[in-house]
């Protein structure tokens, strides 16, 4: 049985002493569950899920606690401490994540959150983390669809839009001219795939592409409508962020929606609002 540093791992309780657990890491030896970790009841023979990295001595350690991430993820972390070796990252254990200064793209300040990957050290076998996210994309062509829903992480703002990561393993683009509200460094959003271009990066979209994401809203508006006392007082001179608001759409497709609903009759249209027909 071999034990997985810096993911969870289900491993057995091997015996009960005064400070803790100790679990059985296989090859790896006895790995100590400290006692402030223990869940009520646990005893010998009981298997427990538990996430394994190493203490301050660099011993293995197990913690029933959740990491912010685990080894192989990205996230975006807050800097905790910095010392003349690097920096160090609250990621909701006791020990803080290192960050070398090799693996900065610019000296990191405490109390700034970086987006960052997760992974072991090579040389050191020590969790460790990365703001050079470029080099841990997947080299991988994505075989997405159009209209497929993925998961992003927002990483960096350029000229064009935002970057992030697709699924915490693809690069993508939101093009600043179709995102409709701010996006902030570390958000992580709902997006939809537009396209996946020849080199292998994604395009997206915060709504769902074609008459699909039109015809959903439409739905989700009218219901809206019903369940407010037959009314909403937006109506198509609404400003595009009290939409955003309110439903987390572009002004254009709450538009689109709003005439197909009253293409359908299902609404009358006037000055103080979105009345039901």
């Amino acid at each position: 049985m071999g034990v997985e540093l810096g993911k969870f791992n289900k491993l057995r309780v091997v015996k009960e002493v005064g400070f803790g657990l100790y679990l059985d890491g296989g090859d790896e030896g006895e790995i100590l569950l400290p006692s402030r970790y223990v869940p009520q009841g646990c005893k010998p023979g009981d298997e427990i899920n538990v996430f394994i990295y190493l203490d301050n001595e660099e011993r293995l350690v197990a913690t029933t606690q959740t990491p912010l991430a685990q080894v192989g993820d990205f996230a975006c972390l807050q800097v905790a401490w910095t010392n003349q070796y690097g920096a160090f990252l609250n990621w909701g254990l006791m020990k803080d994540l290192f960050v070398p200064f090799r693996e900065q793209k610019a000296r990191m300040e405490v109390g700034r959150r970086y987006v960052v990957h997760v992974h072991l050290d090579e040389e050191s076998f020590r969790i460790m983390a990365s703001a050079k996210v470029e080099r841990y994309l997947s080299a991988d062509r994505p075989e997405y669809e159009s209209g497929t829903p993925v998961d992003v992480l927002v990483w960096q703002k350029t000229e064009l839009g935002y970057k992030v990561i697709v699924d915490n393993r693809f690069g993508g683009l939101l093009y600043e001219n179709e995102v409709f509200r701010p996006l902030h460094i570390g958000e992580q959003v709902r997006a939809y795939v537009k396209l996946v271009r020849e080199d292998g990066k994604i395009d997206l979209t915060l709504q769902k592409p074609g008459r699909g994401g039109v015809e959903d809203f439409a739905s989700v508006l009218l219901e809206h409508i019903r369940t407010n006392g037959g009314r909403t007082p937006l109506n198509d001179k609404s400003p595009a962020d009290e939409i955003y608001a309110v439903f987390g759409v572009s002004k254009k497709t709450f538009k689109k929606a709003v005439g197909d609903l009253y293409k359908k009759r299902l609404v009358r249209l006037e000055e103080n609002g979105i009345f039901l027909a």
